[in-house]
C-alpha cells in the first residue's frame, strides 16, 4: 500500500466513524425526545433506559451504516476536490481506477465488519432491544389468529380454532396422526393449557379415536398431560422476532418452521437475503459516492454534500421498497431485495464515464 493509499483510506475511515457517531448521537436525542413519556409512565430506572441503549445503538449504527460510508465518501472526496488535490493526483499519473482502489479496500473492511456484527453481534443486542421495546413501548400483545394449524412431529398436527396468549389456554384443539394417507389417531378436547409447574399441556374433556385397519378403540376422560414440541412462546409475540436471530439461529428457526408446515418463512428468508445483500451496497454505495463528488465544483463543497444526502434518500426509498416487494412475494424475493444494487450499479456505471480523467 503506497503513501497516497494510506492517506485517502485514513481520511475515508475516521471520517466514517465520524459520521456515524454524530448521526447515532442526533438520533439518540431524537429517540430520548419521543420516548421519555413513556419511560416515565412506566417509572423506569436509569440503568434500565441506559441498558435498552446499549442494544439501541448497535442497532442503529447497523441501520445507517450503508449510508454514513456513502456520506463519509462524498464528504472525504469534495473535500479532496475542492483543495485541487484529485486534479494533482491525476495530473501526476495516477488514473481515476488506481484512485479508486483506497476506497476499495476501506468499503471492504467496513463491508466484511458489517456483515460479521450484522449477522453474529447485532442479533444479541437486538434481543434485549426487542424485549424492552414490546414491553414498555408497544402496545399489549394478543394472539389473535384463529384456525391454527401446527406440525409439531413428522405425523402430527395440532389444530386449534382460537389461542389466549394471555391465559395460554387453547380451545377447540385436536391431534391427528397420520401415516401416508392414512388417519391412525385422533385426539379431540375442549380446551389444553399450559401447566407452567411441570411445563406441560394439560387436555380438559378429551376423546381419543385409534384406528387398526378396520377395527377402531375409542377413549375419553378429563384430564390428560402430553408433551407436545409446541410452548406458549409459539404463540407469543414475533415482532422484531427475524432481527434478534444471528445467522446460524435464523436458518435453525427456518428449519423448524418448516418442519411444522408454518406458512411465515418468507420474512425469515429476506432477512437472511438482505444480510447478504448489505455488505454489497456499502462498496456500491462508496464508489458512486466517490464518482458524483471527484470533480472540483466552482462553488465549493455544498453542492456535492447535498447532492450525496439526496442520493442517499433515493437508495433508502428503493430499499425499503424491495423489501416490501419481496414480502409480498409479487416478485423472486432474491431478486426483489437485490434491486437497490442493482439499479445502483447501473447508475455508478453511467456516472463513471462522467468523471475526471
Amino acid at each position: 500500500m503506497k503513501i497516497l493509499d494510506r492517506y485517502i483510506l485514513k481520511k475515508f475511515l475516521t471520517t466514517f466513524i465520524y459520521v456515524v457517531l454524530m448521526l447515532v448521537a442526533i438520533i439518540i436525542v431524537i429517540d430520548i425526545t419521543e420516548k421519555n413519556d413513556k419511560y416515565l409512565r412506566h417509572g423506569l430506572a436509569l440503568g434500565e433506559i441506559l441498558n435498552y441503549y446499549a442494544a439501541f445503538i448497535p442497532f442503529i449504527t447497523n441501520l445507517i451504516t450503508p449510508i454514513t460510508v456513502f456520506i463519509a465518501t462524498v464528504f472525504v472526496t469534495s473535500k479532496l476536490a475542492a483543495h485541487t488535490e484529485i486534479i494533482a493526483m491525476l495530473s501526476g499519473g495516477v488514473s481515476f481506477r488506481r484512485l479508486m482502489v483506497p476506497y476499495l479496500i476501506g468499503a471492504s473492511i467496513i463491508a466484511v465488519c458489517y456483515f460479521y456484527l450484522n449477522s453474529y453481534v447485532i442479533p444479541d443486542a437486538n434481543k434485549t432491544r426487542i424485549v424492552f421495546e414490546n414491553t414498555y413501548l408497544s402496545k399489549p400483545f394478543y394472539f389473535d389468529e384463529r384456525n391454527i394449524h401446527i406440525k409439531v412431529a413428522p405425523n402430527s398436527y395440532v389444530f386449534m380454532e382460537s389461542y389466549n396468549n394471555k391465559r395460554d389456554v387453547g380451545y377447540k384443539f385436536s391431534i391427528e396422526t397420520i401415516e401416508g394417507l392414512d388417519l391412525k389417531e385422533k385426539l379431540t378436547a375442549k380446551k389444553i393449557e399450559w401447566d407452567t409447574a411441570v411445563s406441560k399441556w394439560k387436555i380438559t374433556d378429551w376423546n381419543r379415536r385409534r384406528f387398526d385397519g378396520l377395527k377402531e378403540i375409542v377413549s375419553s376422560g378429563q384430564s390428560l398431560d402430553t408433551a407436545l414440541s409446541i410452548t406458549p412462546a409459539d404463540f407469543g409475540n414475533t415482532k422484531g422476532l427475524h432481527e434478534a436471530l444471528t445467522l446460524t439461529e435464523l436458518n435453525e428457526y427456518m428449519d423448524e418452521l418448516r418442519s411444522r408446515g408454518a406458512d411465515n418463512v418468507n420474512i425469515y428468508q429476506i432477512e437472511e437475503y438482505i444480510r447478504y445483500m448489505a455488505p454489497f451496497s456499502v462498496i456500491i454505495l462508496t464508489l458512486i459516492g466517490l464518482i458524483v463528488s471527484a470533480r472540483k465544483a466552482r462553488g465549493g463543497t455544498g453542492f456535492q454534500i447535498a447532492l450525496g444526502f439526496v442520493i442517499a434518500f433515493v437508495f433508502i426509498i428503493f430499499f425499503i421498497l424491495s423489501r416490501a416487494i419481496a414480502e409480498s412475494n409479487s416478485m423472486n424475493p432474491i431478486l426483489a431485495v437485490w434491486i437497490p444494487n442493482i439499479v445502483f450499479s447501473l447508475v455508478g456505471v453511467l456516472l463513471y464515464k462522467t468523471v475526471p480523467r
